[in-house]
């Protein structure tokens, strides 16, 4: 659904809001989302303006780069070491933990760690109607904990 907002005498931006769902199967894993991301502007019918890709979840992040399978494979490793999975995580001691703890609570410090050198969200202008991304950029949802659905927001702004 796309809202018109009123600005000034005569000038009306559109704003259109979506949350997509993206499947994951491991971690780290990059998923390629800027096919659905383009499906979502170009619904919106908004030519000019910016936008927002935001991740609903502190192990999960918005990231754009380049889509070729090696780097994506060191890209991978690098966050594995970058903040290992078998190292020791104040975070997993479910002995001494009480905060922010749920049903299907795992064993994930590194995930959140990891994500520290990420993101939550990028922000893409858009012109004539599409994303301005560069020659081999493409958004991805970076899977930093387990396998399961992710939500993200797309927010679009402009006229």
């Amino acid at each position: 659904m796309v809202e018109k907002v009123r600005i000034d005498e005569g000038v009306i931006m559109l704003s259109s809001q979506r949350v997509i769902t993206v499947v994951t199967e491991r971690a780290p894993q990059f998923i390629d989302i800027t096919s659905q991301i383009e499906k979502v502007l170009e619904a919106t019918g908004i030519e000019q303006g910016i936008t927002v890709v935001f991740s609903h979840h502190t192990t999960a992040a918005i990231r754009i780069n380049e889509k070729e399978p090696l780097l994506l494979h060191d890209m991978e490793r690098f966050l594995e070491q970058i903040a290992p999975p078998q190292v020791d995580y104040k975070h997993n001691d479910f002995t001494v933990r009480i905060a922010n703890m749920g049903e299907d609570e795992c064993p994930n410090g590194h995930s959140h760690c990891q994500h520290l050198c990420l993101g939550t969200s990028e922000t893409i202008p858009v012109n004539q109607g599409k994303l301005i991304l560069g020659k081999w950029q493409r958004i991805f949802l970076v899977e930093l904990d387990r396998p399961r659905e992710r939500e993200i927001t797309v927010q679009i702004i402009g006229y």
